[in-house]
């Protein structure tokens, strides 16, 4: 397939190209800063996915199969916590839902002006709301581990447009019958950050919101890569958790519910061992992906 990958600046980006590379697939990358060297012998294009004439310039070789999109803002800038943050980096108050929202817009549009028929997008586990919280009222959990028919209760701007961004792409395959899909991935980690987990690994002193979730760069770019390959065989429009299936904890899961959060106890149906929290199940069962990387295989 001849493919775009946007935002290959990004630390997501080599994992991404590198691993479409080895599956023989054609590549064109866009990004606004020049990508690392690497990956550099692939056509670069520089440009900002909230620039709609850049969307176009990125496609214009055409010819495209598809579009795996990774550019985005990746956190909530405006968010009481993160303002501060934001305005020193130079950074808007409003980048998030701009490069989240409107940028997957344009690039939506680009991609059916030139009849592209897969799009295959890095969401995030925040979508469901868990993290990035704002107000004092405790995330609504109806029953552990989570999947994707779980209801979302999102109060930050990233999370929401991470969720706006997933109806965005089914609104896309109901009107054109684009094939899309999107990755919610967890707390990515390339090797280097999978050795830090493990030399820093200690007992666990508290709740984690993000729930001790996480997930190989490798395993993120594999499963983006299955969904796009295998996109004529599934559902037109899928959303998927893809994290592994373990925690970054060294507790056992039940053994963190029943210390940190006892009242969730009710809602567990089946958590043995280090097991996730959020169920990678349907990936698994869809596109035959299992995550390949492990952080437990630097312990001492």
């Amino acid at each position: 397939m001849k493919v775009l990958v946007t935002g290959v600046s990004g630390r997501l980006g080599p994992f991404v190209v590198k691993d479409l590379e080895a599956a023989g697939h054609d590549l064109v990358l866009s990004s606004r800063r020049e990508p690392v060297e690497e990956i550099r012998h692939w056509p670069w294009i520089q440009g900002d996915i909230n620039n709609f004439e850049d969307c176009q310039r990125m496609l214009a070789s055409g010819g495209f199969d598809a579009i795996q999109h990774l550019a985005a803002q990746p956190w909530p800038v405006d968010h009481p916590t993160q303002r501060a943050q934001a305005e020193e980096r130079g950074i808007p108050f409003d980048a998030t839902m701009r490069s989240n929202i409107m940028g997957t817009y344009y690039l939506l549009q680009a991609a059916l002006a030139q009849e592209i028929g897969i799009f295959v997008m890095t969401g995030s586990n925040c979508a469901l709301g868990h993290g990035y919280r704002i107000s004092d009222r405790p995330f609504p959990y109806q029953y552990l581990p989570v999947d994707e028919l779980h209801p979302a209760d999102v109060e930050d701007s990233y999370s929401y447009s991470k969720l706006v961004g997933e109806e965005l792409l089914a609104s896309y395959t109901r009107a054109y019958g684009m094939r899309t899909h999107v990755v919610r991935a967890a707390g990515i980690c390339n090797e280097e950050r999978r050795r830090r987990m493990a030399e820093n690994a200690k007992p666990v002193t508290g709740w984690n919101p993000w729930l001790w979730c996480w997930i190989g760069s490798e395993d993120v770019a594999s499963a983006q890569r299955l969904l796009m390959e295998k996109a004529a065989d599934i559902v037109p429009h899928g959303v998927y958790f893809c994290n592994g299936d373990d925690t970054t904890a060294l507790e056992p899961t039940r053994e963190l519910i029943e210390t940190y959060k006892p009242e969730l106890l009710p809602l567990v149906r089946d958590l043995e061992g280090h097991a996730s929290v959020l169920s990678n199940k349907k990936l698994r069962e869809t596109v035959g992906w299992a995550p390949q990387t492990s952080w437990r295989e630097y312990l001492a």
